[in-house]
């Protein structure tokens, strides 16, 4: 039996990212795109985020929600963009304008001075009326690397195009859809991940 989970994303590159990822490890779950209101993300952390987002699409839908939250984190700048990341250049910025808000700020740091990680937690919410009182978990991932001086590549988005993961000399917008999800930090959040959502597919079967 096939278990639909809705994604708490609009993005449609994540959802097709996330059915990559998750398809690979558990083939009968199946990840719907999420169509409903987007909730005011005023959590402090990737957690808190994550689970508000989670918690709101499993309201809304009745279905099991996932929902990730997400952003690159400089060393030098004390972890920053973080929580902010999508947000960066403003409320209505788009990937390119983040990226090159980011590189300008850092224009005068260099090797090895240029350190930095994705970060990504993804939330698993079960509703109170498919489990009794419900079910909650958070996974957590983190993929180190550095900041190049310019964006390379164009198999990712995001800030993808200027982080070059740990050990590699390319940026992560030049690996292919195949290296990157079985590297990035939600392929590493989702193997704390899949223990659990196993559990839930099974449980609901």
């Amino acid at each position: 039996m096939t278990l639909e989970v809705v994604l708490a994303s609009h993005n449609a590159h994540k959802v097709a990212e996330f059915q990559r990822i998750i398809g690979e490890r558990l083939p009968d779950v199946h990840v719907l795109a999420y169509d409903g209101p987007s909730p005011v993300e005023d959590g402090t952390s990737f957690a808190e985020n994550a689970l508000i987002k989670a918690r709101a699409a499993a309201a809304h839908t009745g279905r099991v929600a996932l929902a990730d939250d997400s952003g690159i984190c400089v060393d030098v700048m004390g972890g920053a963009p973080g929580i902010f990341s999508a947000r960066w250049a403003g409320s209505s910025a788009g990937d390119e304008a983040n990226r090159r808000l980011l590189l300008d700020q850092l224009a005068d740091v260099r090797r090895p001075d240029r350190g930095a990680s994705f970060h990504c937690t993804i939330a698993l919410v079960v509703p109170e009326a498919l489990t009794a009182g419900g079910d909650e978990f958070v996974a957590e991932g983190r993929w180190p690397g550095s900041l190049s001086y310019e964006p390379r590549g164009s198999h990712g988005f995001g800030y993808d195009p200027i982080f070059e993961p740990e050990g590699r000399e390319v940026t992560a917008a030049e690996l292919l859809p195949d290296v990157k999800n079985a590297e990035s930090h939600r392929a590493r959040a989702f193997t704390a991940l899949m223990p659990e959502l196993a559990r839930v597919a099974s449980a609901l079967a």
